[in-house]
C-alpha cells in the first residue's frame, strides 16, 4: 500500500465562501440610489434587492441587501473595496473577525454614495454592514487564511 504525502510549504488562499451587505433607508431616502451603490461594489445589481417594512413606529424602512453565494464573484467583489480598504481591514483583523470565520466589515455610507470607499466603525453615521463568510478548513488558522484571501483581494485591485 502506498501513501501519498502532499506537502504545502505555505497556506493556500481559500477565498470567499460567500459575502452579503445590508443598508437601511428611511423612506424619505432614494433606496434605488443606495441599491445602484451596492450593486457597484459587489459587481453584479442583479444581486441586489430591496425590501419595504415598517419601523416599530410605523415608518417606512427600506432593508437594501446585496449577497453573492458563488465564491469566484464573492472573491472579487472583495477586491472592489480597494487597496486604501483592505489595508484597514488588515490592520484591524482580529476584532473582525468572529468564531464562525466571518468577517465584519462596516463601510461608510455617504461616502459609498459620494463614489468612496470608507471603512468605518460603529457610529451615529449611516453604514453598509458587510459579513464575508471565509472558506476554511479544520486544518487551518482562520486568521492566516482571512489575511491570505485579503491580500489575494488587494493584489487583485492593483491588476
Amino acid at each position: 500500500m502506498t501513501t501519498l504525502i502532499i506537502f504545502r510549504p505555505f497556506p493556500v488562499s481559500m477565498g470567499v465562501h460567500h459575502i452579503s451587505w445590508l443598508a437601511t433607508a428611511s423612506g424619505l431616502e432614494d433606496e434605488n440610489l443606495v441599491a445602484k451603490a451596492m450593486a457597484w461594489l459587489i459587481g453584479d445589481s442583479e444581486s441586489v434587492r430591496i425590501e419595504k417594512t415598517t419601523s416599530f413606529h410605523g415608518s417606512t424602512v427600506n432593508l437594501v441587501t446585496a449577497e453573492l453565494l458563488r465564491k469566484g464573484p464573492a472573491t472579487k467583489s472583495l477586491a472592489r473595496l480597494g487597496a486604501d480598504a483592505i489595508d484597514t481591514i488588515l490592520s484591524d483583523l482580529q476584532s473582525r473577525l468572529d468564531d464562525e470565520n466571518v468577517l465584519h466589515i462596516r463601510l461608510d455610507l455617504l461616502e459609498l454614495l459620494a463614489g468612496r470607499v470608507k471603512v468605518c466603525l460603529p457610529s451615529s453615521r449611516a453604514s453598509i454592514k458587510g459579513r464575508t463568510k471565509l472558506q476554511v478548513y479544520p486544518s487551518d488558522d482562520p486568521l492566516q487564511v482571512a489575511i491570505s484571501t485579503l491580500e489575494d483581494a488587494k493584489n487583485l485591485c492593483n491588476q
